[in-house]
């Protein structure tokens, strides 16, 4: 018999890059020899799942191997329920539980104190946050799953087969017949589900809450926070400040956050309230102060790119911005060119004070609709490129084009090229979703697996098998 280290190392990686891709359990395989322990231990510790009851005994596990630490999943799993909870008719019912509530506060508190004795590393550390109940999914919003921010990897993946299994599900008292959402589920329980965390205990006030934050000791290993969609669950303003700044490593926010349920006298449901979301100047103009000092902003419909470019001051200059993407309601066929023309020519504008700007993208996609507007920076003494697909042809008007020709020469170019891309005509336009899939901007401006999520949801809730 060969002996194992008489293989070629191509070889061995490959039986080894097979055994991840496997997805069984590669514990019992560090024993093997000190290489495969070596190897093993990489890929088990770089990602985490943490439950709060585990969060205990986090420093323990991966005190030898802390420094393999990228990605911590922190699960905070709530009570389950059953039908008789699902949508609470007494108020005392409504919104989390103060068990609930504790339950995530002593887990952020053990986790931040286990963190707060690692030193910060030179690769980054993210930590995901996922607030959920395991019952979220077992009554009237089936399609749910909550999964890694890296759904491929293989430890984690089991959404698949239970998204399967809802082809032909039936429950009538939840509202599904064969595998379709048929009616609209009830206020009570869209409000159970998107109940806001910390919000009823387990502090007496707002003081109370604010002093207990900052009595958390400081983690400065963390350098990315994920707050992902899967989280129906809100976060308070005031609770995302006072934990950003126990973070002082902090160099990137991933924030997906749900639209307020406004209107109690509406029918409820996560697809009956008017589609569009409609920003807020207060907002746009405070995302704009917040952007001067980013290297890289994507603020999606919480943000029109009208209002972020109007609250600018003249005396702003963003000089670490190399990525800028917006939104705007403005992009929309023949209806508002005056507008669009105001905030392309105010966009160029803005983008003469960011001197290291590589890519402005400023789009919307409904249905029906989708356009990107784009400015990809060019090498010195070439042309700048700005890019126009969508579902119809842009017209940049000459006022629009000469703005753009300025930047581009600010940033040592030789003026602007168009290109316009018109979506073939069989391409469907559902939701933001499928605009964000065929506009291909240039980075991600929500995480894949999100993104995946509201296609996957899309698609169960319309009765489509996936």
């Amino acid at each position: 018999m060969i002996s194992w280290h008489r293989f070629p190392q191509e070889i061995r990686l490959t039986i080894f890059e097979f055994l991840l891709q496997d997805g069984c359990s590669l514990a019992a395989f560090a024993t093997v020899s000190q290489e495969w322990q070596t190897i093993i231990e990489r890929y088990t510790f770089s990602r985490i799942k943490l439950t709060s009851s585990r969060v205990p005994y986090f420093a323990s596990i991966v005190h030898r191997n802390r420094h393999l630490v990228r990605y911590i999943w922190l699960c905070l799993e709530l009570q389950e329920y059953n039908c008789t909870r699902c949508e609470p008719q007494d108020p005392e019912l409504w919104g989390l539980s103060h068990e609930d509530n504790v339950l995530i506060a002593t887990a952020l508190q053990d986790l931040f104190s286990a963190l707060s004795v690692w030193e910060p590393a030179d690769s980054s550390l993210l930590l995901d946050i996922s607030v959920y109940s395991p019952s979220d999914s077992e009554h009237c919003f089936k399609y749910l799953t909550f999964e890694p921010d890296d759904a491929s990897d293989m430890r984690w993946q089991n959404q698949s087969a239970k998204q399967s299994m809802l082809v032909n599900v039936t429950d009538h008292d939840h509202g599904w017949v064969d595998g379709i959402r048929n009616s609209i589920p009830a206020y009570l329980a869209i409000d159970k589900l998107f109940g806001e965390i910390m919000g009823e205990g387990p502090f007496d006030d707002e003081e109370e809450e604010g002093e207990w934050w900052q009595q958390l000791p400081l983690v400065p290993a963390i350098t990315g926070v994920l707050l992902r969609q899967q989280t129906r669950r809100r976060w308070k303003p005031a609770a995302l400040a006072h934990m950003f700044s126990r973070l002082p490593g902090l160099q990137e926010i991933h924030y997906e956050p749900w639209r307020e349920w406004l209107g109690g006298q509406q029918p409820w449901s996560d697809r009956c309230c008017d589609p569009v979301r409609i920003p807020s100047f207060h907002v746009s103009r405070a995302v704009a102060n917040a952007s001067l000092t980013l290297e890289h902003l994507s603020a999606s419909f919480i943000v029109e790119a009208s209002q972020f470019f109007a609250a600018r001051e003249l005396y702003w200059t963003w000089p670490n911005l190399t990525w800028l993407a917006l939104t705007s309601n403005l992009l929309v066929p023949q209806e508002l060119q005056t507008e669009l023309d105001d905030m392309l020519q105010s966009a160029a504008a803005a983008a003469m004070k960011m001197p290291n700007l590589e890519t402005m993208e400023l789009w919307n996609g409904e249905k029906g609709l989708a356009m990107l507007f784009k400015y990809q920076r060019a090498e010195p003494g070439q042309s700048a490129a700005i890019t126009c697909r969508g579902t119809w042809e842009l017209t940049l008007q000459p006022l629009v084009i000469q703005g753009w020709d300025a930047v581009a020469l600010r940033h040592r170019g030789r003026g602007c090229i168009i290109v316009k891309e018109l979506l073939d005509a069989g391409v469907r336009v559902k939701s933001h979703d499928d605009a964000i899939s065929h506009l291909k901007l240039s980075r991600p401006v929500i995480r894949p697996v999100s993104l995946r999520q509201i296609q996957m949801e899309h698609l169960i809730r319309e009765g489509v098998q996936p």
